[in-house]
């Protein structure tokens, strides 16, 4: 194990942690027992306390037992963008001894199916305005269950703050067979069975996608959610319940799920909930409730700071500025630590392991650095060939063992194998990811074994894409890459090949791909070529395709 990086370790904080021996929700449970008129979440100005959150989640849990027919280890789907509902949701399925299965809420039907598919997943809780997308996978498809919920149902003051349309939509819940509206379930207050959910029990699955286009679950238990929901709270935040954390990033994604959700929740701090980026709402909200952690993507910080009205806002409460997924620019984090005096905390870690592995430790923070293991966490950087570790400076592949690795992939043990690998009697999570450790043990990603394309933080599987896009009529042969964004790091490029005869445009193929597939992964570029380039085997070389784009060719 290496220990190159202790010197450089948070004050205080030992190099290994004892997370609770619970479920999760227990979490949520404790702190409405310590702080029950406390707020817990902010929304739009709107407050939500411990004791009415606790309160909503148990009366939710009751309606997926006693309707929905909930059961210890069913998969139960939640698609919704931010909002106090996906809080409410999220525990109430672990309430019920139940695990979540987070999907994004761009995915379109075609893209669902395979999650309910794959899944087994019989009920749904999804916002109003994702539902229609959702519908015709009730009955036969798989779906039997519904709860829809709508955001408006949340806004209980007045606000000035600025309201996106479906924010302020009022309530719309179809009538249809096995679909009930929010507001009905939680009224109806059903008391939950006893909560047996221990930490080894089922509790969120995350899907990733791999080479082989189709997404696939990461079963995550209880106790690898629990570990690195702590260990947010411990690395670098003073854990009382007046922090306020504000919420941009996504909950379905595993970062925003645990660094904004979980470990608020776990110490009883403030949540305020961003559903959609918005620089001046943004604002507004850091100065209004005096935020003191914030989780941001380098995108939105270089739009935030790039906002003509930044100076309107105080953002000196702010104690913690943290990211991951991509390199933060070295002059937006120096703009930031101007304007702050915060500098932007760098981290690693992937759906595999329920966000972090590494994080830059508060006193020592390194620029466009993945950061140093954290507790409890033994990470290597071997050949990915030998599995022989690399000397300092040489790059290989980074794999980890920790408390918060994934159990295995849902219901594909070859994969599962493939993932893993055994050293000095440890199982080793395989990232797939490229990097080197440098004299003073942090670790730096440099490139992808796995063919991954990172735009703005959401990850793009190039095959997932190749298989839509193939769909269309006039698309012969496709290879997707990465082409270069100056705004958003890296975009979704399309080389094709198209069918004799054929007279479409590359505006036309980008139409058709923004309708059949959720829009971050739509190509926003296409260019159209007489062949693509192929092994002796026939495969398609998309790594000669991918250095041409990158070389400018």
């Amino acid at each position: 194990m290496n220990t190159q990086h202790y010197p450089h370790w948070p004050v205080g904080l030992p190099h290994a942690l004892t997370a609770p021996e619970t479920s999760l929700y227990v979490n949520l449970e404790v702190a409405a027992r310590r702080y029950p008129d406390k707020t817990a979440i902010i929304f739009y100005d709107s407050l939500i306390s411990y004791r009415q959150l606790r309160a909503e989640v148990d009366a939710l849990a009751g309606y997926l037992q006693q309707v929905c027919g909930v059961q210890r280890g069913d998969r139960v789907l939640l698609d919704m963008q931010n909002c106090p509902q996906y809080v409410i949701a999220y525990y109430a399925i672990l309430r019920a001894d139940a695990m979540v299965v987070p999907v994004n809420p761009m995915l379109l039907t075609d893209e669902l199916s395979h999650y309910v598919k794959d899944s087994g997943a019989k009920v749904v809780l999804a916002s109003q305005e994702v539902f229609p997308r959702l519908a015709p996978l009730l009955g036969e498809a798989g779906l039997q269950h519904a709860v829809v919920a709508t955001y408006s149902d949340y806004l209980t003051v007045a606000t000035e703050l600025t309201l996106p349309e479906f924010i302020r939509a009022e309530r719309d819940v179809p009538v249809l067979p096995g679909v009930a509206a929010w507001k009905d379930c939680i009224a109806a207050d059903r008391a939950p069975a006893p909560h047996l959910a221990g930490p080894d029990d089922l509790a969120c699955m995350p899907y990733t996608s791999g080479t082989t286009g189709k997404p696939k679950g990461c079963v995550h238990t209880h106790r690898s959610v629990m570990f690195n929901a702590v260990v947010s709270v411990a690395w670098s935040v003073n854990p009382v319940p007046d922090q306020v954390s504000l919420a941009v990033l996504p909950f379905f994604h595993v970062t925003g799920m645990q660094v904004s959700m979980n470990a608020p929740l776990f110490f009883g701090a403030a949540i305020a909930i961003l559903p959609r980026w918005d620089r001046d709402v943004a604002g507004q909200l850091i100065t209004r409730y005096g935020v003191t952690s914030w989780t941001v993507i380098p995108t939105m910080m270089i739009d935030f700071l790039s906002n003509p009205q930044l100076d309107r806002y105080d953002i000196s409460s702010l104690q913690r500025v943290s990211g991951g997924g991509a390199a933060m620019p070295e002059a937006i984090a120096q703009k930031l630590k101007d304007l702050t005096g915060q500098e932007y905390m760098e981290g690693y870690g992937l759906s595999e392991t329920m966000a972090a592995t590494h994080t830059n430790p508060p006193q020592r923070l390194k620029k466009q650095c993945l950061g140093i293991p954290i507790c409890n966490v033994d990470a290597r950087v071997v050949d990915p060939v030998t599995l022989a570790a690399m000397p300092v400076g040489e790059v290989g592949e980074i794999i980890m063992h920790g408390p918060q690795v994934f159990q295995r992939y849902w219901n594909d043990p070859q994969k599962t194998a493939d993932a893993f690998v055994e050293l000095d009697g440890k199982r080793f999570f395989r990232s797939g990811d490229l990097g080197y450790i440098d004299d003073e043990g942090f670790f730096f990603f440099t490139d992808r074994l796995k063919r991954m394309i990172n735009a703005s933080g959401y990850k793009v599987w190039p095959a997932e894409v190749e298989a839509m896009m193939y769909r269309h009529r006039d698309v012969q042969e496709c290879c997707i890459i990465a082409a270069r964004d100056p705004y958003r790091g890296e975009t979704v490029k399309a080389v094709v090949v198209k069918r004799p005869g054929s007279e479409v445009t590359p505006q036309a193929i980008i139409d058709w791909a923004h309708d059949n597939m959720a829009a971050y992964k739509t190509p926003k570029l296409v260019e159209f070529v007489d062949t693509l380039p192929k092994s002796a085997t026939g495969k398609v070389m998309w790594r000669t395709l991918q250095e041409k784009e990158l070389a400018g060719e």
